[in-house]
């Protein structure tokens, strides 16, 4: 199960997941869907699955405020992406094809690609290759034979898991094991006329861009979100990375192409590339971009992973504004995010 994802969406309310999963909270013995009202409970005390009834088999009943045991007349075909995660999940060792789904479901591959994706937000591909990975990470953690784990999670060989990891875990599965601890950060720091910036990079690309008021607090932040990581102050390493940034921040240059190396969900991702199509001195609304892509109702979640954003400015959530027009919220100050768009918008209107 991809219980990261799972748990992000009952924080946001996600109403896309209705239906695909219920979460359990073993404090109250409840069950409830994702887009319950009721008061989120401790991480620790939640248990997710696949169907109602098999929740209640394991001695929950439902939330008499969202009644999670009744079938949505909106999503009739919840319950059959259910199934079709489920299939999924259950071929460990031999991953099925859009074609054998379809087959087994007596669909076509088309209507269940497109009804998956409307669901779920990624293809079953993409969903086989997320909970994979997902049970991989779980086995480093219970296993400390790294190969043993690669089998377990069901790749054929270490060198089928080593093609995709670097982009998914953004480290070497060993590396990943000890939480990072061999991992080296250089970062810089440097005034601006946004404040102060930092620029934080791995050997693979730009892993933070953060702005603030005070130095220390930048790096303070920085080594909280890196805990065991190897982190050094670096002024001279990537110069050329910090002047593409400089210049963007001076309007010398728009959206510079630099190399990034960013960790997030599967849901997180899926925005922040959304955010890096937003054109030089635009703006796209929180609904607009739910609608983009494909899940009107996560709003609430598309402002959480622009909150979540660990690249300022290179991954531009500044350009997201509320329906209303009014600037919103931004993780390094409203003044900053008014400053960004109005010469953003005054370099575009002028190029």
């Amino acid at each position: 199960m991809l219980t990261d994802e799972y748990w992000e969406a009952v924080l946001n309310r996600d109403r896309e997941l209705d239906g695909v999963i219920v979460y359990a909270v073993i404090s109250t013995k409840i069950y409830c869907l994702p887009s319950c009202p009721s008061r989120k409970p401790k991480r620790t005390n939640v248990r997710f699955f696949n169907t109602y009834t098999a929740a209640q088999k394991a001695g929950f009943r439902p939330c008499k405020r969202c009644f999670p045991n009744r079938d949505s007349p909106k999503q009739p075909n919840l319950e059959l992406v259910g199934q079709i995660c489920r299939k999924i999940d259950s071929q460990i060792e031999d991953q099925p094809t859009l074609t054998q789904l379809a087959t087994w479901f007596n669909l076509s591959p088309s209507y269940l690609q497109r009804t998956f994706k409307r669901i779920v937000g990624i293809t079953p591909r993409q969903y086989a290759e997320v909970s994979r990975l997902a049970r991989f990470k779980l086995q480093l953690k219970q296993e400390e034979n790294i190969t043993k784990a690669i089998y377990q999670a069901g790749y054929n060989s270490s060198s089928s898991l080593y093609e995709k990891i670097s982009s998914k875990l953004g480290m070497t599965p060993k590396i990943y094991q000890q939480h990072g601890n061999k991992t080296k950060i250089i970062y810089t720091i440097i005034s601006c006329n946004l404040g102060y910036l930092l620029v934080a990079t791995t050997d693979k690309g730009i892993c933070a861009i953060k702005l603030g008021d005070r130095p220390e607090e930048l790096v303070k932040t920085l080594t909280e979100e890196f805990k065991q990581a190897t982190i050094i102050r670096d002024d001279q390493t990537h110069k050329d990375w910090i002047e593409k940034i400089l210049n963007f921040i001076a309007g010398k240059e728009s959206d510079p192409d630099l190399p990034l190396d960013i960790r997030g969900t599967v849901f997180q991702q899926q925005v922040w590339q959304a955010l890096q199509n937003i054109p030089y001195g635009e703006t796209r609304t929180y609904r607009e971009i739910a609608r983009d892509l494909g899940k009107p109702q996560a709003t609430r979640a598309i402002g959480n992973a622009c909150g979540a954003n660990p690249i300022a400015l290179i991954i531009p959530c500044h350009r997201v504004v509320r329906s209303d027009g009014s600037l919103g919220g931004y993780r390094w100050g409203i003044e900053r995010k008014q400053k960004l768009i109005e010469g953003e918008t005054k370099k575009g209107n002028c190029s």
